[in-house]
């Protein structure tokens, strides 16, 4: 498995995402994954399913340093004290001693970040976590929470895939040596898949067309996935990525389409996003 440096962290390039999983499907397809070779898991507390994900680590038998496990606190408990008890609650409902990356889920626009990161080191210091970092942050924010953490931060990670221009806050990751999480990196599957660029590249590559995007995405440096699925076949084509390239042309033009700027995931609560380069 291909992996990515950032601050210390050795983050699997491509992970098995859990978002909308639950229950026994979420403990099975876990499990499923880990044992076709994946070997990073994303979770979180708004997720509700850290029970199910813990108990799919441990049905795999895959030894434990050997999993990248992240989980994120959701912005309602990042103040100092909650945020600690958040992450404690966590490691008690995957039943481990710490996960590898403990983030903030999203920005608070109550609750100042010099709290929440003094909190947040706090779980590092403690052990609970392997490593810190943010979800849904801004370039300003990404500043912010460099300035403030007294430990590197290892990622932000945010919505990317080929309708969304994360130039600038890409710019900003790999200025402080952080990686760039991408959540719903297939976007709308079978919108981002129909585009021009995509079935180009799935011709001349004899590839999938989520192939084509994750390959998109694993040759943007500093950059890592986290697709979902919940179809076993699709859950391992989406790992064999790794023996073939995309031409410079066809980054380029997968690359064009994010000039639609066009996101999932943008809430009443969701920060002012940055503009996308003119």
């Amino acid at each position: 498995m291909h992996t990515v440096l950032a601050n210390g962290a050795n983050i699997p390039a491509i992970g098995f995402g859990t978002w909308t999983l639950r229950g026994d499907q979420a403990a099975d397809l876990v499990r499923e994954a880990l044992e076709a070779g994946y070997r990073h898991v994303d979770t979180a507390v708004m997720y509700e399913n850290e029970e199910a994900v813990g108990e799919g680590l441990k049905a795999a038998g895959v030894v434990r340093d050997d999993i990248f496990v992240t989980t994120k606190v959701w912005p309602t408990d990042i103040a100092d004290g909650d945020l600690q008890r958040s992450v404690e609650a966590s490691l008690k409902r995957l039943d481990l001693d710490a996960v590898d990356l403990a983030l903030i889920h999203w920005p608070s626009k109550t609750v100042p970040l010099a709290e929440s990161f003094k909190a947040l080191n706090e779980v590092l210091d403690r052990g609970l976590c392997r490593h810190i970092g943010v979800s849904n942050f801004t370039v300003a924010m990404i500043e912010d929470a460099v300035a403030l953490s007294r430990h590197p931060l290892a990622c932000n990670q945010v919505e990317y895939h080929p309708f969304v221009n994360q130039a600038v806050v890409h710019q900003a990751c790999r200025k402080h040596g952080m990686a760039m999480v991408a959540y719903c990196p297939l976007n709308r599957a079978g919108v981002t898949f129909a585009q021009a660029p995509v079935r180009a590249a799935v011709e001349a590559h004899n590839r999938t067309p989520a192939q084509v995007v994750l390959r998109w995405h694993m040759q943007q440096d500093g950059v890592v996935a986290i697709p979902r699925t919940t179809n076993g076949q699709r859950m391992r084509e989406n790992l064999e990525l790794f023996d073939f390239q995309l031409s410079d042309d066809e980054m380029a033009a997968i690359s064009s389409l994010t000039s639609r700027n066009q996101r999932q995931c943008d809430f009443d609560f969701s920060p002012e996003w940055d503009p996308a380069p003119a």
